[in-house]
Formats: structure tokens, C-alpha cells, sequence
């Protein structure tokens, strides 16, 4: 669909500045800067009608901008390797009111991205919930209380009703944490994460580690999304993970991780930042791996599993640990 917007400037700034805030504005996404670059390099943008190509260029106030979108073209992205899925009873881990735990898939996103087509697990669940009652005029409502990378599997929790959105997101939120003893952190939060990693085995591998750092994104926002140290005085987040060995077998070491603080890709960046990168992630380990042993185990997805959630519950104030057993656990 192609769309001709039209916009008045209401005070001097450069066209490419204007451009990123009044178009994700106006078609409710986000936009990146390298693609307002490109839609006014490829002369798709006029000023008082006539074409200007420069991005740096100065727009005065009274001018009128005008920018043709091809959404198609604008919003294009690599085909992604997303799976097809439905959340059924078997997927659902728990359920109430209030909470609704689901066992993700891996190869399925958590929530919509850019492109409008693209099924996610968000949707997914709203779907189920309104196939349950199908009476209701309006989608059920579904909040989102954290992420799982796309290419990660296991518990997900997702809200059913805003009344305990703050309860939860307040257990989630880690921005105010500083930890800055050498004693264990996981009884320190709230909500208590576990992960499986997979990773080639090493003596280098301690019996249990902590990995403490600072993280903040490293790639362009043109480029896929790449986290790595980043000091705090250049905006670097903290960033906790505590692991420890459950298991070596045939090449492969099985690492029981413990994310503290919850940074986009924390256990695989701290992982591979260890020097052992988590089986199957291109990103961070471009996936090779050295052992004729442990390549007989390489998988054509990350292996990285969301075992365990465990929180108090928001209502009933009781205990809750749910559970999802990683498919590659008998590997």
C-alpha cells in the first residue's frame, strides 16, 4: 500500500530529524534512521514541491514536506524462519484469572515487530483466550510482562487483567539494582529465572560463575539488534548472570543460568563474552564448534530454553513455579 504524506513544519530542524518523528507518529511503528535516510536519498521526499535528496537538509517553519511511502518496500525485511504455531491446552502451562503461562516455541516471536504480517506468540495467545470465549465482542485483553528472544524456548507469563500489571512488572524490574557483593543474587529478586545453555564443553568451564558487567547495544539500529559491553558513563546497563554445570555429556556442558537483571540477550552475550557461546547462536558464536563431539549435536536453532519462572503470585499472594522441559534435553 502506497501512501502520500503530507506535514507542516512548525519550527526550523533538519529534514532527516523531522522526518523520524512525525512519520513513526503517523504510521503508529517505528522507523529506523537509516531508512528515513534512504526514502529521501531515493527522492521519495519534496519540500514546497520540489524533491529535495539531502537528509541534513534545513527545513524552515511554514514549509510543507511531503513523503510518498511504499510500506511494502519501507518496512521490507529479510524473510524471517518463524515457525507456525497455535497456543493449545498442551502449550499452556498454567492458568487463572489473572496469570497465563505459556511453553514458547522456538522460532516464533514474542510480540509483533515491524512488519504487520507477522504472527507472534502475543497474538497467538489472544487468539486462544477468544477462541475459549468466543461471546466476547472485543479481543480478550493480554498483557506483556517480559520477552523471550525469538529463537529462545520455554515459560513465558503473560497478564490476563490490567489490575495486576504493576505487581508484576514491579518483580520483573531490575533498572534500580546494584549489586555490588560477591554473594549469591538469586535470592535477591523477587522473580526467579531459570535457563538451560547448551555450550561446547571445556575444563575451562568453573562448577559455577558469575558474570557481572555492564551492557548496552553495539550495533548500528540500521543492523540487527547486537549487545555487548558498554561502559555505565556511555549509558551500559547492569548486567548479572549467575551460572553453574548440571550436567556434561558427550562433548556438550549443560549450564544452569540465573539472569538476575533481565538485558536484552544477557545470558548468550555473558556466555559467549566467557568464551563459551551458547550452541547454535550465529549471532555471538556464529555457531561452530570446535569437537567432532559436540558437532554432532549442533542444531539448526539456539540452544537456550527458559526452564523455570518463579514468583508470588500477584492475587493469592502463594508461590508459583512453573515448569517447561526443553525438547533438546534428552539430546
Amino acid at each position: 500500500m502506497n501512501q502520500n504524506l503530507i506535514f507542516t513544519v512548525s519550527s526550523n530542524v533538519r529534514l532527516n530529524e523531522f522526518l523520524r518523528k512525525v512519520i513513526p507518529e503517523t504510521l503508529g511503528c517505528e522507523i529506523s534512521n537509516s531508512k528515513i535516510r534512504r526514502l529521501i536519498i531515493s527522492g521519495c521526499v519534496s519540500v514546497d514541491g520540489r524533491v529535495v535528496r539531502i537528509p541534513a537538509f534545513d527545513l524552515r517553519s511554514g514549509s510543507k514536506v511531503s513523503a510518498f511511502i511504499d510500506k511494502e518496500k519501507l518496512f521490507f525485511e529479510k524473510p524471517a524462519d518463524d515457525i507456525k504455531f497455535e497456543v493449545t491446552p498442551e502449550a499452556v502451562l498454567y492458568e487463572d484469572d489473572y496469570l497465563i503461562f505459556i511453553n514458547k516455541p522456538c522460532h516464533f516471536p514474542t510480540e509483533k515487530t515491524i512488519v504487520d504480517s507477522r504472527d507472534n506468540l502475543h497474538d497467538a495467545v489472544v487468539r486462544y483466550l477468544w477462541s475459549k470465549n468466543p461471546g466476547l465482542r472485543n479481543p480478550p485483553y493480554v498483557g506483556i510482562m517480559h520477552r523471550l528472544d525469538k529463537e529462545t524456548s520455554g515459560v513465558i507469563l503473560f497478564t490476563k487483567k490490567r489490575e495486576v500489571n504493576k505487581a508484576i512488572f514491579d518483580m520483573f524490574d531490575s533498572a534500580k539494582l546494584e549489586l555490588e557483593s560477591s554473594q549469591s543474587a538469586v535470592l535477591q529478586r523477587p522473580v526467579t529465572k531459570t535457563y538451560i545453555a547448551a555450550v561446547e564443553d571445556s575444563p575451562k568451564i568453573k562448577d559455577s560463575f558469575t558474570v557481572k558487567n555492564y551492557l548496552g547495544r553495539i550495533s548500528s539500529k540500521s543492523a540487527q539488534g547486537k549487545w555487548g559491553s558498554v561502559p555505565k558513563s556511555k549509558g551500559g546497563v547492569l548486567a548479572v548472570t549467575e551460572f553453574k554445570i548440571r550436567q556434561r555429556r558427550a562433548g556438550i556442558c549443560i549450564l544452569e543460568c540465573h539472569p538476575v537483571t533481565g538485558r536484552t540477550h544477557q545470558i548468550r552475550v555473558h556466555l559467549a563474552q566467557s568464551g563459551f557461546p551458547i550452541i547454535g547462536d550465529t549471532l555471538y558464536g556464529e555457531g561452530v564448534l570446535k569437537s567432532s563431539a559436540a558437532a554432532s549435536h549442533n542444531a539448526a536453532r539456539l540452544m537456550l530454553h527458559a526452564e523455570s519462572l518463579e514468583l508470588i503470585h500477584p492475587v493469592t499472594g502463594k508461590k508459583l513455579c512453573v515448569k517447561a522441559e526443553a525438547d533438546w534435553q534428552s539430546y
